[in-house]
């Protein structure tokens, strides 16, 4: 395992990391309905992002390779984007950025930290349940009827 450490997101980054995010998500081994709204991530939606909650990256040689975007919600972190470009995917750097991400409820005084994860991706979930994470909820996109992602939740006390 390389010594990747994580560091915070700048406002020179949002560029770099909308093209991890959608690299990343356009190779997620599976077709979601609806699609993801990674798929259409921007520099400026990035930078919005930032701006309104905070983020984490991971480097190598320069370039960004992993990124975790969060906001904060009332009583809660919530982690947005967690994404690893596809090279550097089986290395451990999503539990890194995970660890950064669990670092900022701490600091802010927040109790949970909480995601959500597509139903139909259920490696994703059970990667967040190894992490402590459990599912409080199903919930369903707009113009759906079935359930299509799970609230997950995790004490940061």
């Amino acid at each position: 395992m390389e010594p990747f450490e994580p560091r915070r997101l700048t406002a020179s980054d949002p560029a770099a990391a909308a093209a991890v995010i959608r690299i990343a998500f356009a190779e997620q081994g599976a077709v979601t309905d609806p699609p993801s709204s990674a798929l259409g991530e921007t520099a400026e939606i990035v930078a919005d992002k930032l701006a309104k909650g905070g983020g984490a990256g991971l480097e190598y040689e320069g370039g960004l390779i992993g990124v975790v975007l969060w906001t904060v919600q009332e009583d809660a972190l919530f982690l947005g984007r967690l994404a690893v470009s596809p090279a550097w995917r089986g290395r451990g750097l999503a539990g890194r950025l995970i660890d950064a991400a669990e670092a900022e409820p701490r600091q802010r005084g927040l109790e949970l930290l909480r995601l959500h994860a597509r139903l139909e991706l259920p490696m994703n979930r059970r990667l967040f349940a190894r992490r402590g994470f459990v599912e409080v909820g199903v919930r369903t996109h707009p113009g759906y009827i079935r359930p299509t992602f799970a609230v997950m939740e995790k004490a940061m006390v």
